[in-house]
């Protein structure tokens, strides 16, 4: 048996644009995803802080070092620019894996920079 865990968390990331007319999904920064181990097409639960709307998507990179956090396609019309949003990615582990794994988390500030690991 194996259980659902949070493997990757990005915290308060602020959406920067939207564009509605792409295939589908969200591009983030690829420094941040690389700080909380995000792979690029890895499936995310996106949740707007602003909204309450809750969405799943696969992620694309972005520029590295850009900030940019940009829904791509349907989302765009769930989540909207400047929007408040909490990026999760999950991992299954066996039990004995779950007892020692520690999520990687990052509480993201202005201009979406790291202000603090979790």
């Amino acid at each position: 048996m194996f259980v659902k865990l949070l493997k990757s968390k990005l915290h308060r990331a602020t959406v920067t644009e939207t564009k509605l007319h792409y295939p589908g999904s969200i591009a983030i920064d690829s420094d941040l995803m690389d700080a909380v181990g995000i792979l690029p097409y890895e499936s995310v639960l996106i949740a707007d802080l602003n909204n309450g709307n809750r969405l799943e998507t696969y992620v694309v990179p972005a520029e590295p070092g850009s900030g940019r956090i940009v829904m791509l396609g349907a989302a765009a019309q769930l989540v909207k620019p400047k929007d408040l949003v909490i990026i999760l990615a999950f991992g299954y582990y066996s039990p004995e894996e779950a007892e020692q794994f520690k999520p990687r988390v990052a509480v993201l500030g202005q201009g979406n920079k790291i202000d603090r690991i979790l």
